[in-house]
């Protein structure tokens, strides 16, 4: 069961990469059925392996020669069952088969066996060129030796040691050779594979980290927006049920309106990138928020905010968005969590390297947590942007939120907020402290 698991997860895997259909009918039979190929390679090398034994000599001094004649077959036969694990174990068929070539040296008549061909062959396609190369020549120099030495006792004849060496060598050279050549090639396609796959899997694990990025800016963009129009729509619509003026309840009203209005435009361009259809919406908002409009919501909705700028510098769209998006999020924190601040003081200070943004208000009664959306995604644009922010209390009922960005993010910075081709740098130039 385990064997069908691992082969159906491989298929499943080759499938994603798309491979082509190997040629030739009766080597895509075999690749399939590598078992009964070996079967019947066992079986036509112990056929032609078998009928050489028959010509082993009786005429050996008893009782070597009756014992030659019984251990000779059952060697056979067990190197050639032994080429069942030429593909997992195939020094094992190796070393068989050049022990089968040496109890040739006793025959008669010079006879030889195909196992050498078939094990050299396996020794260099399932392990590696160099144990074939290595292997192929220590074991011809051992045979070698034993034939010497066989012809020197008198016990096999000049003819049969070189016969069977020459034979040995010659066999074992093609198989060697076939079988660099075919192993090599098998290594390296497998090695384009492995690649082939690690990089599906890269790709869909880089698809995955862009999904969960987008995601990631979506939640940061919708909750700034959210968050800081419906608590400016509420102010305002509080306002306008208790206030008796009509005329100011009119305006409060129309106040509401306009601020209900921004948020769906900034969430239409935000979400553009949500269609299925060729919509050309942007991926991002159209421009950064203006911290000015942030600070007007907020005074329209009946908060003491004030806001000064100092300095003057040109800096990227993805600084502008994130000074935007802070000051937005600091100034709704304040008009959710300090109702009755008196003081909502936004600073913003820009220098040619860097730019400082701060955001102090009272009326802090308590803890407040920081485990919020709002301030890790404060924390995430500040990163992204290549800055720094804190947000704590100080103590004597005031909250400052104060973050430091530089004029120029870094390149991977650049591409976290705004999506496409950038827009030129904004000119912020320093404006009246409004009341």
């Amino acid at each position: 069961m385990s064997i069908l698991n691992s082969r159906s997860l491989s298929v499943r895997e080759d499938e994603g990469l798309r491979l082509p259909r190997p040629p030739g009918v009766l080597r895509r039979f075999w690749a399939r059925h590598p078992i009964v190929a070996d079967v019947l390679l066992m079986l036509l090398c112990m056929a032609l392996s078998l009928l050489p034994a028959t010509t082993f000599s009786r005429q050996q001094p008893e009782p070597f020669g009756t014992v030659l004649s019984a251990i000779a077959p059952v060697l056979i036969v067990a190197a050639c069952v032994s080429l069942l694990w030429r593909r997992r174990a195939p020094l094992v068929p190796f070393v068989a088969s050049f022990a089968v070539e040496t109890i040739f040296l006793f025959a008669q008549l010079p006879v030889g066996t195909p196992l050498i061909l078939v094990t050299c062959y396996s020794l260099a396609v399932y392990r590696s060129s160099r144990l074939a190369w290595a292997g192929f020549g220590i074991a011809v120099a051992v045979l070698a030796g034993v034939a010497g030495l066989l012809t020197l006792a008198g016990v096999a004849t000049l003819q049969i040691a070189v016969n069977t060496t020459v034979s040995s060598v010659v066999l074992g050279m093609i198989g060697t050779l076939i079988g660099v050549n075919v192993g090599g090639r098998k290594r390296y396609l497998d090695a384009v594979i492995d690649r082939s796959r690690q990089l599906l899997v890269e790709r869909d694990q880089q698809a995955q980290l862009a999904a969960a990025a987008e995601r990631a800016r979506i939640a940061r963009e919708m909750h700034d927006i959210v968050s800081h129009s419906l608590t400016v729509i509420v102010a305002l619509s509080e306002g306008a049920a208790a206030t008796p003026d009509p005329a100011q309840a009119r305006i409060a009203a129309s106040s509401a309106a306009d601020t209900a209005r921004g948020a769906l435009t900034e969430m239409r361009a935000m979400l553009g990138v949500l269609r299925a259809d060729d919509s050309p919406l942007p991926l991002a908002p159209l421009e950064p928020t203006s911290p000015h409009d942030t600070v007007s919501s907020a005074q329209r909705a009946g908060y003491p905010a004030t806001i000064a700028v100092s300095g003057e510098a040109e800096v990227s769209p993805t600084v502008a968005h994130a000074v935007g998006r802070i000051v937005q999020e600091g100034v709704t924190n304040a008009m959710r969590h300090a109702p009755a601040a008196t003081t909502i003081a936004v600073r913003l200070s820009y220098a040619a390297e860097a730019v400082e943004v701060e955001i102090v208000n009272n009326g802090v009664d308590g803890g407040i947590g920081r485990s919020g959306f709002g301030l890790r995604g404060l924390a995430e644009r500040a990163s992204h942007a290549g800055g720094t922010m804190t947000s704590a209390p100080t103590g004597d009922g005031r909250w400052i939120l104060r973050a430091t960005l530089p004029t120029a993010p870094p390149a991977q910075g650049a591409s976290s907020d705004l999506a496409g081709p950038a827009p030129a740098p904004n000119r912020i130039i320093p404006k009246e402290t409004r009341p």
